[in-house]
């Protein structure tokens, strides 16, 4: 049976959450591969609203759901969510959430680093969640992290704890700040590792044996491949990979198992944070375009920019991470337009690019070229089926696949889980 592996295909805040979720009913596993509790996934359930960063959006249904080791983990911020969801009714459980025990740990000491380079950084700003996940993932590559396992060994930490010190406390020397108490830290280690622990299992052989069985596997990525630390809007990006290669090496199984590559995109597009943004609008139509989206940020609360749907960039998006069909989400926020506009080149000291350049400044500089497109009175909201869109609104979706050189899969009409049209079965490939 295929597996799915769901992407955001712009710069994130796509609705990733509501398809996994609606994915997950078929799937016998979850996966998150990437990033960490930056990630902001809402899940609207009848009545019930559910806010996720860090567990995987499977999990509200009661499926197999694995945060695998290319995941940097806060335990207490793991700690905290767990008890959230518990307190709405979901069942969490190590027999149900499994954690890579190779997953390396988000500190306290990362998150100081994070916020205090961000308020040092002055018109230089990213815009980071101050969350600790850069300096994490940095932790990772230079050999200093310490992981999940290691929270079963705390007795043997010492020479980890040097390598860490060595490099923190000289970092946090030129800010001012005091060298990481050592013994505060193991203590907190030892405070939060007996929760963390029964989670704690070798993902990649849960997930290796689930795929010899013929079991359906479903990868949720966070963020967007344009916040991508190779491929996106450099350096306004994220402190992963984000696009879908990244699913092998985030959990353990082979690049031949991402299976159907399903990109999230919004109908329109919105950004959070600092960075280029070519089709922004930053006039009535984006602030009504924020206003019926209801665009802030799950995990910030920051107000999302909005702009037209900028065809260049996902199929940029769609070329980087080869994306087999997207889903197109919230159709209904373009409802009521007299025109809709799709960017579909940019301009740039009278060059024509259908591709946008890498250098941040060419980025900022570039001029949108915009296609009109009439727009609908009628309401697509709650629309399930085809026959239940206005003819406009299926002649923009349309157009939207021609110009991004992919096919639509889903499309999304609400949160609600159900609101849901199935154009192409991402499992029956």
């Amino acid at each position: 049976m295929a597996n799915v592996t769901v992407i955001g295909a712009q710069w994130g805040d796509e609705g990733k959450g509501k398809i996994v979720d609606w994915l997950a009913e078929r799937a016998d596993v979850v996966v998150r591969f990437q990033g960490g509790h930056n990630a902001g996934h809402t899940l609207v359930v009848g009545d019930q609203v559910y806010k996720l960063s860090l567990l995987p959006s499977g999990i509200v249904r009661g499926t197999l759901s694995v945060i695998g080791n290319g995941v940097v983990f806060d335990p207490w911020h793991f700690r905290d969510e767990v008890a959230k969801l518990q307190g709405q009714g979901v069942t969490i459980s190590p027999e149900n959430l499994h954690l890579a025990e190779t997953a390396p740990l988000i500190l306290p000491f990362h998150r100081d680093l994070d916020g205090l380079r961000e308020d040092a950084s002055g018109a230089g700003k990213i815009g980071t969640t101050r969350r600790g996940i850069g300096p994490a993932y940095e932790d990772k590559v230079g050999r200093r992290a310490i992981r999940v396992c290691d929270l079963a060994h705390l007795d043997d930490l010492e020479l980890q704890l040097d390598r860490i010190c060595a490099h923190h406390d000289a970092l946090r020397a030129g800010f001012g700040e005091k060298p990481i108490d050592r013994e505060e830290l193991k203590g907190q280690l030892a405070e939060i590792a007996d929760f963390i622990l029964p989670f704690a299992k070798p993902v990649w052989l849960t997930l290796n044996e689930a795929r010899k069985k013929g079991r359906r596997i479903l990868f949720e990525g966070a963020q967007g491949v344009l916040l991508d630390v190779d491929h996106g809007t450099y350096p306004f990006v994220t402190s992963s990979n984000t696009i879908a290669g990244t699913a092998s090496g985030g959990s353990g199984l082979g690049p031949s198992a991402a299976g159907f590559v399903l990109g999230i995109v919004k109908a329109y597009t919105t950004r959070v944070g600092s960075g280029p943004f070519p089709s922004e609008l930053e006039d009535e139509t984006g602030q009504r375009l924020g206003e019926r989206g209801h665009e802030f940020g799950t995990v910030t609360g920051r107000k999302r920019r909005c702009g037209w749907f900028d065809a260049v960039l996902v199929r940029q998006s769609a070329a980087v991470s080869g994306i087999t069909g997207v889903a197109l989400t919230k159709l209904d926020v373009l409802d009521g337009f007299d025109e809709i506009k799709i960017c579909t080149g940019y301009k740039l000291d009278g060059k024509m690019y259908d591709y946008l350049p890498p250098h941040p400044q060419d980025q900022a500089r570039v001029e949108p070229i915009y296609e009109t497109i009439e727009g609908w009175s009628e309401s697509t909201a709650g629309a399930r089926s085809w026959a239940q869109l206005p003819a406009q609104a299926i002649k923009y979706i349309r157009r939207v696949e021609e110009l991004i050189q992919c096919p639509v899969a889903l499309v999304s009409t609400s949160p609600e889980r159900e609101d849901t049209i199935l154009v192409r079965d991402p499992f029956a490939d």
